[in-house]
């Protein structure tokens, strides 16, 4: 995501967004991208923060680590995507969830975590 590959959309890293300090943000598409591993095991405080930058219009898109190792290039595309639907600065916000590209597995491999699928 360096030097805007991204159609042309500048993300910033380990950038502050309310009192969370966020792994990826690109404000002018409202989009939050985390990268998750092991110490994400703990899913409570991860829902709480979803829900927190949800309400105030942030899409979250959240990989695992080997996902990103393994298959960047599916991830740069799950990511471009997401960026072209997500709403400019002007459009209201948007929904708190986009279920058509990602999972929400309530119990199963991801212990409840939303994931977004590669």
């Amino acid at each position: 995501m360096r030097s805007k590959q991204i159609e042309g959309l500048k993300f910033r890293r380990q950038e502050p967004v309310g009192k969370y300090i966020v792994d990826f943000v690109c404000f002018d598409r409202k989009v939050v991208i985390e990268v998750d591993g092991g110490q994400h095991a703990e899913e409570g405080a991860d829902k709480e923060r979803d829900k927190w930058l949800n309400k105030e219009g942030f899409q979250v898109l959240r990989f695992w680590n080997n996902e990103v190792l393994l298959n960047p290039g599916g991830v740069l595309e799950v990511i471009r995507g997401n960026c072209l639907k997500s709403p400019s600065p002007q459009s209201p916000p948007i929904p708190k969830r986009v279920a058509a590209k990602g999972r929400f597995d309530k119990g199963g491999e991801n212990r409840g975590r939303f994931h977004t699928k590669v």
